[in-house]
């Protein structure tokens, strides 16, 4: 089949009039912003920033003023709200350039934003603000779009930006973002009335109008334009080079990726930070990692300074065969040797060695960071950086930063106080698990109380509808990135193993497993049939046998992690009528502690929570089970939860929540050097002390 590059996004005009008719002026550039900020075409996640000079009302004068609304520092334009953006006083920004004093002390001029507050706004102003403050029109669109970034990035962008745009449209050459540039930009504006945007080589666009809406459509067509140009030429065009590798099935992509995903987030985790990966493998990424000019096109680095701070300069490419730590070695050595060559006095500190991005042949782009959001966009910045990379070698020759200007870019002290401005990770932040019987109550509560300290879950249940709620619930109140689900039947090798495979595939690995799948029964034991004695074995035996069995592999390519088992009082406390139930329970809590003793040189940590009578929000006793245990003490339905808190030692009811915290306990270091334990959460019952 012939071989036909990707074309480059192309943007369309998505005002609403009638939305928009009801909005005020500052509403008006939300909106603007948040339709740009839709379209990772248009501009990455974070990157970019639009602007308007309103009137204000002065709070000290109560006179008309005029104050600049521009996207605050660290926003992202397709999610912010208003209070996203910083206010300043117009005229006072003004004044700053009398108290500029060149570019060797631009930094400076960041410090001067906040005496320019409008409004007492604790929104940080971002550098852009002079790029912002010094054109004069009232409205300003920012934005990184893949097919002008193309232009501006090839060796000959001037050139290119006049013949694309003609004479509506100007050009700067390469230079950091800051004041200097805000008075460029002016000055050129100022030099060529007529023009109506700015591209800045090696970074992205501007442009303007007197209102919000000819801003945004006026942005959309110098996009489009740019779009239909490339488009034109890549359909003429082979700027990668001829497929070399064909891509891997999806069936042989899972088994390819389950395997190597892991090895590389154990490789690239070694410094103690855990990583968490994400695999892509759109179009674009399979073209650019399957072709024959994948290893010169990456070594060249990215361009737009919005890509490598989020990509690093350049990825890894991991070729056929290649061993995972001389390749990382390889890439190590030259990082920080691109370091040494570049660092200052001044310079923070290396912030490791390691590649954000892994390209694969046949397989796809793999992206780790200390997160899944912050890996999954890493991804998605490269993917905007291969689009670049096939737009201007289309059109011309693609020209990257030079390194030094990438490194200043780096490992600049105002990015590096934006980094020390981040919240403090939740205390589990890059950890993966993987939890059985998450749709019931007490695995849906473990997988809540987990994700609250900051793990990606891998929910797992047999039941797809309550499998769907619960990952619905838990999505409403946290990232979509860290909670994903998958169907898994405990009594089915298959089915494990496919579960595991896909956390691997979906997060990179496991470090926390929770085998929680259950079911209860109740006969007496005459009545109790051989279907109902091997159902329990299956289900609370053999199944936490095969899930650890196939959690084991990942834990000890970590070099360690936590498997924890949910059981019951009832394996250390025989039960009237329970026999099959009971006796399942003590086979599974001493299986806990077999691997607490083979995972132990490994760094595995096996321990076991021992709930008793959750009657609250548990799928177990929504069913026969409550019936059969209330006929088994001779009380009705409804006086059974009375009976079992005022039996208890502590008169409390236990409930799902309680069995959460002590896996959460377990699962963490507050219990690093627990194995072989078990935790009782029963409100107290004299019978299962351990002995």
């Amino acid at each position: 089949m012939p071989y036909h590059p990707t074309p480059l996004f192309l943007p369309h005009n998505q005002w609403d009039d009638d939305f928009a008719r009801s909005l005020g002026d500052a509403e008006l550039l939300l909106y603007r912003s948040n339709l740009l900020g839709s379209d990772l075409g248009i501009t990455n996640f974070g990157g970019g920033n639009t602007s308007a000079k309103l009137t204000e009302t002065d709070p000290l004068t109560n006179e008309p003023v005029d104050v600049l609304w521009v996207k605050g520092s660290g926003g992202d334009l397709g999610s912010m709200k208003l209070d996203g953006f910083s206010t300043l006083y117009l005229n006072r920004l003004g004044q700053l350039e009398q108290a500029y004093h060149g570019l060797d002390r631009e930094d400076e001029m960041v410090a001067m934003l906040p005496h320019c507050t409008f409004g007492l706004n604790t929104r940080a102003a971002s550098i852009d603000t002079p790029l912002h403050t010094f054109l004069a029109a009232k409205h300003i669109d920012h934005v990184h779009p893949d097919a002008v970034i193309a232009i501006a990035a090839t060796d000959d962008s001037e050139r290119l930006t006049h013949e694309v745009f003609g004479d509506e449209v100007g050009w700067l050459p390469w230079q950091r973002p800051g004041f200097d540039l805000g008075l460029r930009l002016r000055d050129l504006a100022r030099g060529k009335p007529n023009i109506r945007g700015v591209v800045l080589a090696g970074h992205g666009m501007f442009s303007w109008a007197d209102n919000a809406k000819d801003c945004y459509a006026l942005t959309i067509e110098l996009v489009a334009k740019a779009a239909r140009y490339v488009n034109s030429h890549l359909e003429q065009t082979t700027p990668f080079g001829k497929p070399m590798h064909g891509a891997l099935s999806d069936e042989a992509a899972i088994a390819e990726a389950a395997t190597l995903m892991p090895a590389l987030r154990a490789a690239l985790s070694s410094d103690g930070v855990p990583k968490v990966g994400h695999l892509d493998r759109s179009d674009e990424a399979m073209e650019f990692v399957s072709s024959e000019r994948l290893a010169e096109l990456a070594d060249l680095g990215t361009s737009c300074p919005d890509h490598f701070l989020r990509t690093k300069i350049k990825p890894l490419v991991l070729s056929d065969g290649a061993d995972i730590d001389q390749a990382l070695a390889a890439y190590r050595k030259d990082y920080s040797g691109y370091y040494e060559r570049n660092r200052v006095e001044s310079s923070p500190a290396m912030r490791g060695a390691e590649p954000v991005i892994v390209l694969k042949p046949g397989l796809g782009m793999m992206s780790f960071a200390k997160n899944k959001t912050t890996a999954r966009i890493a991804g998605e910045f490269y993917r905007n950086a291969i689009n670049v990379m096939r737009g201007a070698e289309a059109i011309g020759t693609y020209a990257a930063l030079p390194e030094n200007e990438a490194f200043a870019i780096e490992y600049w002290a105002l990015e590096e106080a934006k980094l020390q401005r981040m919240p403090t990770p939740k205390k589990l932040a890059g950890r993966i698990a993987l939890v059985t019987g998450a749709a019931g109550g007490i695995g849906f509560a473990i997988a809540q109380r987990l994700a609250a300290d900051g793990v990606c879950i891998m929910l797992a249940d047999i039941d797809a509808e309550r499998l769907e709620a619960a990952r619905a619930a838990l999505t409403a109140n946290h990232s979509e990135d860290a909670i994903r689900a998958t169907l898994m039947d405990v009594t089915d090798e298959r089915s494990v193993q496919s579960a595991f495979d896909h956390t691997a595939l979906t997060f990179g690995g496991v470090d926390i497993v929770v085998a929680n799948a259950g079911i209860a029964s109740a006969a007496p034991f005459e009545e109790t049939t051989v279907e109902l004695w091997r159902r329990n074995q299956l289900v609370l035996a053999e199944g936490y046998f095969l899930t650890a069995r196939a959690a084991f592999p990942l834990l000890r390519q970590m070099g360690g992690g936590s498997i924890v088992f949910v059981g019951s009082k009832n394996a250390l406390v025989p039960s009237k009528g329970a026999s099959a139930y009971a006796s399942a329970k003590a086979a599974a809590l001493h299986l806990a502690r077999n691997l607490a003793l083979e995972g132990a040189e490994h760094g595995i940590r096996v321990n076991t929570v021992n709930p008793d009578a959750v009657l609250k929000g548990s799928q177990i006793w929504d069913g026969a089970w409550r019936q059969e245990r209330a006929a088994a003490y001779g009380l009705e339905d409804n006086e059974l939860e009375g009976h079992y808190r005022d039996r208890s030692l502590l008169k409390r009811s236990v409930l799902p929540s309680d069995i959460a915290e002590a896996v959460s306990f377990f699962a963490g270091e507050r219990s690093a050097k627990s194995t072989g334990n078990i935790l009782n959460v029963d409100a107290g019952n004299a019978g299962a002390f351990t002995r």
